[in-house]
Order: C-alpha cells, then structure tokens, then sequence
C-alpha cells in the first residue's frame, strides 16, 4: 500500500521558497553569496488542529501570518515577499484607492469588484517577470511534481489565486447583506460580512479542489489560473529550483512517519 502523501503549501520569496505542512515548515533561501540556507521548525499555530468550519478558513490564513516572524527569526536573510518596492508601493497605492471607493456612491457590487481588483491588481502587475514570480512558479513545480508524481508546470490547482474567483461572489453577497443593516450596526454587519466571506470562499475553494473537473469548480478556477499565468508566476532557473527542492525535501524530513507523523497526524503509540 503506498504511503499517503502530506498536504503541503508554499510561499515564494524574493530570494526563495518557503514550504509548509500540516505541522512543520522549511524554509530555503539563496544568499547573496550564493549559498544555499536551510531553516525549518514546528508550526506556532496549526489550522489542522481546527474542525468548525466557521473558523478553519480564517486559520489557514492566520497560521501563515503566524509563521512569518518565526522564518525571519530562524532565517533572517529570508526576504519576504512584502519587502519588495514595488510589492509595498502597490499595497500602498491599493489601500488609499479602496478608501475613495468605499467613500463614493457606487453600488455595494460595484464596490466589492472594484475593490477586489485593487487587492490584487496593483501587486500582480508589480510582480510580474520579477524574481519573486520566478521562486512562486519553482514552488508550484516542486509541490505539484510531488504531489502527483510527475514533472508539472508553474501553474498549481491549490494556489491561493484560485480563491479570487470565490471571493469575488462570497464578498459580493456579504456586502449586500450588510447594506440592509441599520446604520448603526453596518460597521460591524461589514465585519462579520467579510469574514463570513474569507470563511466561505475557503470552504468553496476547497471544494474546488475536491472536484476539480465539475465546470462550476473550472469557471471559479478561471480567475485565479488567469492570474497565475499571465502575472504571478514565471519560468524558475534551475538554481531558483534548486532551491524550491531543498525546503521540500526538508519539511518532507520532518512530516515522514519515521518522524511521528502520518500526513501530519501523530501516529498512534502501539498498545503496551
């Protein structure tokens, strides 16, 4: 019977990869010497620990989030994706635009498209043909490549791009919903609204994973691979693989049974 493979995720950085499982993380960086850095560790917070499906979304997220300070902490020539220039100057320019666009008088809908496009839009553009699109397509083919045991392109069904087409529908209708609320509670209407939002499009998103051929997963799919392609991941170079391959074989090392875990399950001690 063949082993059960872990469920991993990734992060690209300027100057590397960052792999995670279930309950351990690798990161690998290339230094400006040109050598190759290791970290790795246990997670600080683990979504996999969470079953209400209310709150598993937002998790994933945070467990990210949570992560960050602990690869800079070990790794602390890892660049992270947000210290590029133009990746800030982006985030930046989208904020102060979302502030006029919830100020007009534009339709909740119209609000929500817009603004999903000012979330996403700016950075795409700033990342496109950089070195940190070049690490996100090596983390694609490294954890595809694993996963289906077969060489894959720079393109990957579970990126994070493929919840935009989700989030686009989910924000929408929470902005709507919120709309009808008194004045004096829309503020947090809204709140709740966009993190009922977040926790929706992750549970879709993870159906579409499931049941990746159905046309509705493709249509939602569409979106994100557009991004994918066209903006946020490029060709790596063999050495920028190189790298990707070193922080997989490192948080494979840790999530192997002969570590304890079985796809980031404890195993179970035999009976005395």
């Amino acid at each position: 019977m063949s082993e059960e493979k872990a469920r991993l995720g990734g992060m690209a950085l300027g100057n590397g990869v960052l792999v995670h499982g279930p309950r351990y993380w690798a990161c690998a960086v290339r230094g400006d010497d040109g050598k190759l850095e290791v970290a790795s560790g246990e997670k600080p917070l683990r979504a996999v620990d969470i079953r209400n499906p209310f709150l598993r979304g937002p998790a994933r997220l945070a467990e990210v989030f949570a992560l960050l300070p602990e690869v800079r902490r070990r790794l602390s020539s890892a660049q992270l994706p947000f210290q590029r220039p133009g990746v800030a100057g982006a985030m930046i320019g989208s904020a102060l635009a979302l502030r006029a666009v919830r100020a007009s008088r534009f339709s909740p809908l119209t609000q929500e498209a817009i603004a999903a496009l000012l979330a996403v839009g700016p950075a795409a553009v700033a990342l496109r043909n950089s070195e940190l699109a070049e690490y996100h397509g090596a983390e694609h083919i490294v954890i595809g490549t694993y996963e289906h045991g077969e060489e894959r392109a720079k393109e990957h069904e579970r990126c994070g791009s493929h919840v935009l087409g989700p989030l686009l529908l989910t924000t929408a209708a929470g902005s709507m919903l919120a709309s009808r609320a008194p004045a004096n509670v829309r503020p947090l209407a809204r709140a709740a609204a966009g993190l009922g939002a977040i926790a929706a499009s992750l549970e879709v998103f993870s159906w579409m994973v499931r049941n990746e051929r159905h046309p509705v997963a493709r249509a939602l799919a569409k979106p994100g691979h557009e991004l994918q392609h066209r903006f946020v991941t490029a060709e790596p170079t063999p050495e920028q693989l190189e790298v990707a391959e070193a922080a997989l074989r490192e948080c494979l090392r840790l999530e192997s049974p002969a570590n304890g875990h079985t796809n980031g399950t404890p195993k179970k001690a035999p009976p005395a």
